[in-house]
């Protein structure tokens, strides 16, 4: 699969700025414009905001990375899917996790549950995202959520529906993920209280095993999901990025790593293609949009080495 590149958009204030930047960015050399998901701080609702940049775009893919499954019931969130990717014509990317953040439940009244419970909401979703898009009326009953002759229409324009991201970094859904998405995003696990990353999680060594646990979870798949990356730092020619706040004081352990890129140009074409050939992460997501243009360079170095191999 060939290598894409994607961009989380931050919100703004204003309609006419994020007019401005989706523009921008179906005129450049990325391929998919994202839309976090969060519920404090200065944040897009993420359907809404996918529907607004469908109007102003024709080429690029819209994606989530990723929705929390706590925030929204999956039928809805099926209702929702189905709507955008008509809008676009089919070129939404769902992304979804089991959620996270301790803050959005704590600010919310959301119940945070441990993480196996997460987990099993999340799964279930899964399948009621499936069976609401198929092509008859779908009915459920599992332990979470309960369909009766749902019958959701109109459909996605991309059959059987569009592609799924499932993100995350324990094994545990990790393994499940390389089983059943679309896309496989790699991250770092979170601590239990959901309040930050666990810093054990975070180098090489950690990345290289989910690597391999996701390639062997996927081996009896006729096609292995395609499998993604969030740059947390970028540094192109010594013009450095806003550093995710998540891993701001793990820098020294992201080095060597795909999380974060730095060097010239053409070094940082040398590292997406040492992870891409070697490791087979094909999608690199910009966690910053204000990297973006900064990373253009980079991304049609890539492609044209992708065209025309040495």
């Amino acid at each position: 699969m060939p290598i894409r590149f994607g961009v989380t958009v931050a919100p703004d204030a204003s309609a006419a700025a994020w007019r401005d930047k989706v523009r921008a960015l179906e005129d450049s050399p990325v391929d998919v414009l994202l839309v976090n998901d969060h519920l404090t701080g200065l944040r897009y609702a993420p359907m809404t905001a996918l529907a607004a940049a469908a109007a102003l775009t024709t080429r690029l893919r819209l994606g989530t990375l990723v929705l929390a499954n706590d925030y929204r019931h999956p039928a809805i969130l099926a209702k929702e899917a189905a709507t955008v990717d008509l809008l676009s014509d089919g070129r939404l990317e769902l992304g979804i996790g089991a959620g996270w953040m301790r803050s959005d439940y704590d600010r919310t009244g959301l119940d945070f549950a441990a993480a196996p419970v997460r987990l099993a909401r999340m799964r279930e979703a899964v399948d009621v995202l499936r069976g609401a898009w198929s092509d008859k009326p779908f009915s459920y009953d599992g332990a979470h959520y309960r369909l009766d002759g749902l019958d959701l229409a109109p459909r996605p324009v991309q059959r059987p529906h569009p592609p799924l991201l499932l993100g995350g970094g324990g094994p545990a859904v990790l393994r499940y993920a390389a089983r059943q998405a679309d896309i496989v995003n790699v991250t770092n696990r979170t601590s239990a209280d959901g309040r930050g990353v666990d810093p054990s999680d975070v180098g090489r060594a950690p990345l290289l095993a989910k690597l391999a646990l996701i390639r062997e979870a996927a081996a009896d798949r006729p096609r292995p999901p395609e499998v993604s990356v969030g740059v947390r730092s970028l540094s192109v020619d010594g013009r450095a990025s806003a550093v995710h706040p998540a891993v701001a004081d793990q820098l020294d352990a992201l080095r060597g790593t795909p999380f974060l890129l730095e060097g010239s140009v053409q070094q940082i074409v040398e590292q997406i293609l040492y992870w891409y050939e070697e490791h087979g992460i094909a999608y690199f997501v910009l966690g910053n949009d204000t990297d973006a243009e900064a990373m253009y360079p980079v991304m049609e170095r890539v492609r044209a080495a992708a065209v025309n191999p040495s």
